[in-house]
């Protein structure tokens, strides 16, 4: 024993320095004093003599530094650079086009969970509540989705006339230009709350206040450009669409072949220089009504009129739709979701330079530009889309299921459906904390690259879920399209949500870990820049700092991966209260399982990774829930701990972390190095995977929560169109829930009767009218089952048809035969 002691007490002490993430030399220290501290002891001398040398062998050359950078930094440079995968202009400008906000602690391995916690409560201000109670709720009222998605196929005149005077079109821009001037989450709030009633006037609002010519002119445009459009954008004289996607660049979007010449032409009577654009574009929203159309193409100047630079670069400029040889096509019918969107084709288009979104000085930054914005896009309409129809579907879904019985139970009742309705519930919650968290951080000023792939990808997907519960739950109810429908459309147009803005595909394989994995790291940007310097010596310095920092790093999660698993992270300082402390320690210890994977990954598999497409999603899944997890914990921060969400988050954290846990297996299962792979396993699951699904139990709890008025059940549909009115069938439904309940005890009463009786009467009335006669209920119960029977009717009918009704407009079989030909 006294010859192992040396080395036991060496490899204690490293491990806690490692922990502690303590300075190299503090652990030269402390070894040294245990050392001296076993020498007393008595312990082997040889032993005491070896271990000090291991410690000499190790500090010496990485404590100085004349020895340290030659003989140690200068071939790991070397080596590095040949594996440093190459990055395209196209991925630098997109990795530093973001910002890092909590994100970068989840790739740290010890999250600094006060970083998240004092961000300031995501709340809106009284104008900005005003409008969502005023405008925004009157336009909820206005809305007959059956009518614009049937019979118009289009937003009426009315609605559009509304949108317009209220300024939806300018939410986002400055007071001073004629807009609103609301924040993102301002943004966010009023998108979530028309998705609830039609996702078509939804996206009609959201595109304009997301990427295109308003978002592009606010932080590009020239002091004209802005003084001139910005007005007009605000209050609807200009309708904008932004052509970006085509036939033949659709996710690779740095891939356009629109070009535009620079040359000499007339505008306005007068010649100019300008540029002569040829494109063709398609899925391109609100195109077929656009006035003001935003382009990016890529622009050429062979002829040297503008400078030296042949291949200037992606550009994006401001056509009106009416410019010479501009043509807008017909309109495309995405999934029988009629939003405005359709083709856009010029030959030869001239423009002057003045054109340029940001004139001339912009001309090649394009796609800087576009990269800038696209995750404030990201970041808004499409994960408040998915928030709303989440949380419409929990609250209206959970009333269904009370309301509707069978076989004498309300079907909520039934196990099958409460597994539904906790899935329901739980991704309404994790949706509702994830889509209001990217929006506080676009509200606060950062621009969250991460954060808008992981809220789009995630968002979508999980409302895509939600509403396939929602219908299995529904049934025929669900099926069958008509005024009285209110979840049939959104079922539709689901796909649409996955498909927009990135491919969900794409955006899961290489974009979320792809780009996390640099820019949120702490180190491997720094390294990366460090190795492309110019100056080789001032590279050099700055690289020694970074991989030494880097391999402390490393070793630090290997330990605290290693420590989590052995404890199942039950040890450890957690803030939050006695219900959520043990969530944050389970999220430190999926945090440094990330940082050890991801760091093994980066060295052994290098420039290839970008290619391990598999092994990218399976780490960025895992980023994902940490970031959804921790935005689950922010809200239940904000809200003061309410006590009546606990099974709400409670079943949102398991889920989550059960995913995290499945990622992790698959990645480390099939690691392309297998020795590898089977060693991250036994540092990072050296117990084996211990995370569970959610309980059936705590899905019970949750399904309860869904079926009754209670302050969680109120608080997840904060900010939906639940209003009873005649367009809105779901508000009318919701609004029943109370009396449903308080009905239900004298319709037991009434039911057990007449099983218990012969009675003669068969209808409904009939059989009421003999149990107020035989006392088995009173006059009074007998109205309250009465409206009863009529809120279920209105809750359970669906609508018939006409066969003419159905045709939306007249088309004869030639036309048909000519359409098809075409």
């Amino acid at each position: 024993m006294n010859v192992v002691a040396p080395f036991l007490i060496l490899l204690l002490v490293g491990a806690i320095a490692a922990y502690h993430r303590l300075r190299l030399p503090v652990w030269v220290a402390l070894s040294a004093a245990a050392i001296v501290l076993c020498s007393l002891l008595g312990a082997n001398a040889t032993a005491n003599i070896i271990a000090a040398l291991i410690v000499a062998l190790i500090a010496v050359p990485l404590l100085v530094p004349q020895i340290r950078i030659p003989y140690v930094t200068k071939p790991l440079l070397g080596f590095y650079t040949k594996i440093l995968p190459p990055l395209s202009e196209t991925e630098r400008t997109a990795l530093e086009a973001g910002t890092v906000g909590f994100e970068g602690e989840l790739f740290s391995g010890k999250p600094d969970w006060n970083e998240l916690l004092s961000q300031p409560k995501p709340e809106l201000s009284a104008e900005e509540q005003a409008f969502l109670d005023g405008p925004c709720e009157e336009l909820c009222r206005m809305t007959n989705d059956w009518e614009i998605t049937h019979v118009l196929a289009d937003l009426p005149p009315e609605l559009w006339d509304f949108i317009k005077r209220n300024k939806f079109f300018g939410l986002n821009i400055p007071k001073e230009f004629g807009g609103l001037g609301f924040t993102a989450l301002a943004n966010h709030k009023v998108i979530q709350k028309l998705a609830t009633v039609s996702t078509v006037v939804s996206s009609t609002v959201g595109v304009p206040n997301s990427l295109g010519p308003g978002e592009l002119l606010m932080h590009y445009g020239t002091d004209d450009q802005k003084k001139y459009y910005l007005p007009r954008l605000a209050d609807g004289r200009e309708v904008p669409c932004f052509g970006l996607t085509g036939p033949w660049a659709g996710s690779d979007a740095t891939s356009i072949p629109d070009f535009g010449i620079v040359t000499m032409g007339d505008w306005n009577g007068a010649r100019v220089v300008g540029v002569k654009l040829t494109f063709d574009k398609r899925y391109i929203t609100l195109a077929p009504v656009a006035t003001l159309i935003g382009l990016a193409f890529r622009m050429y100047d062979p002829e040297g009129l503008i400078g030296d630079k042949k291949d200037i670069g992606i550009t994006l400029a401001l056509l009106p739709h009416d410019t010479q040889g501009v043509e807008v096509g017909r309109r495309h019918f995405p999934l029988n979701s009629p939003f405005q969107n359709g083709p856009i084709h010029g030959k030869e288009v001239f423009i002057p330079l003045s054109q340029l979104i940001g004139g001339e000085a912009y001309a090649g930054k394009g796609w800087q530009m576009l990269v800038e914005c696209l995750s404030i896009g990201r970041c808004i309409t499409l994960p408040s889309t998915g928030s709303g129809g989440a949380k419409f579907a929990a609250v209206v879904t959970g009333a269904y299921a009370r309301i509707r019985k069978q076989f004498g139970l309300s079907v909520g009742r039934f196990e099958g459906v409460e597994e539904a309705l906790a899935r329901i519930g739980g991704n309404a919650y994790a949706i509702s904390a994830l889509s209001q968290a990217t929006a506080a951080a676009v509200a606060r000023g950062e621009n969250p690259a991460v954060p808008s792939t992981i809220a789009k990808y995630h968002c979508t997907e999980m409302a895509r879920a939600v509403c396939q519960d929602a219908m299995d739950i529904h049934g025929g109810k669900g099926i069958i399209l008509g005024p009285k429908n209110y979840l049939g459309r959104s079922w539709q147009a689901s796909p649409i949500m996955i498909t927009v803005e990135g491919a969900n595909i794409m955006t899961r394989s290489l974009m979320i870990f792809g780009q996390g994995a640099i820019l949120c790291h702490p180190w491997v940007l720094k390294e990366m820049r460090a190795a492309t310097l110019p100056d080789r010596e001032q590279g050099l310095r700055e690289f020694d700092d970074a991989l030494f920092n880097h391999i402390g790093f490393a070793v630090s999660n290997a330990v605290r991966s290693l420590w989590y698993g052995l404890t199942f992270a039950k040890f450890g300082k957690a803030p939050g209260d006695d219900y959520t402390r043990r969530f944050y320690r389970k999220l430190n210890r999926y945090s440094a399982a990330l940082a050890l994977a991801a760091d093994v990954s980066m060295l052994l598999l290098g420039g290839k990774l970008k290619f391990k497409e598999l092994l990218s999603g399976r780490l960025g899944d895992v980023l994902s829930q940490l970031y959804i997890t921790s935005s689950m914990l922010k809200r239940y921060e904000d809200q003061g701990r309410p006590v009546a969400d606990q099974p709400l988050l409670a079943w949102a954290f398991h889920d989550a972390v059960h995913k995290i846990e499945l990622a992790l297996s698959g990645a480390l299962r099939n690691f392309p190095i297998r020795p590898v792979g089977w060693l991250l396993w036994t540092l990072i699951f050296p117990l084996g995977r211990r995370a569970q699904a959610p309980s059936d139990r705590l899905g019970h709890r949750v399904a309860s929560l869904l079926m009754s008025p209670n302050e969680a059940r109120d608080r997840l549909g904060e900010g939906t169109f639940l209003t009873p009115c005649a367009n809105n069938p779901a508000g009318r439904i919701n609004s029943y829930l109370q009396a449903v309940i308080l009905a239900e005890p004298v319709e037991r009463k009434f039911l057990k009767a007449l099983k218990q009786h012969d009675i003669e009467a068969l209808d409904f009335s009939s059989q009421l009218d003999e149990g107020v006669r035989e006392g088995w209920i009173t006059a009074d119960e007998r109205k309250q089952l009465e409206t009863l029977r009529e809120m279920t009717i209105d809750a359970i009918s669906v609508d018939d048809f006409d066969s003419a009704e159905l045709r939306a407009a007249p088309y004869t079989r030639e036309q048909a035969d000519a359409r098809a030909a075409a």
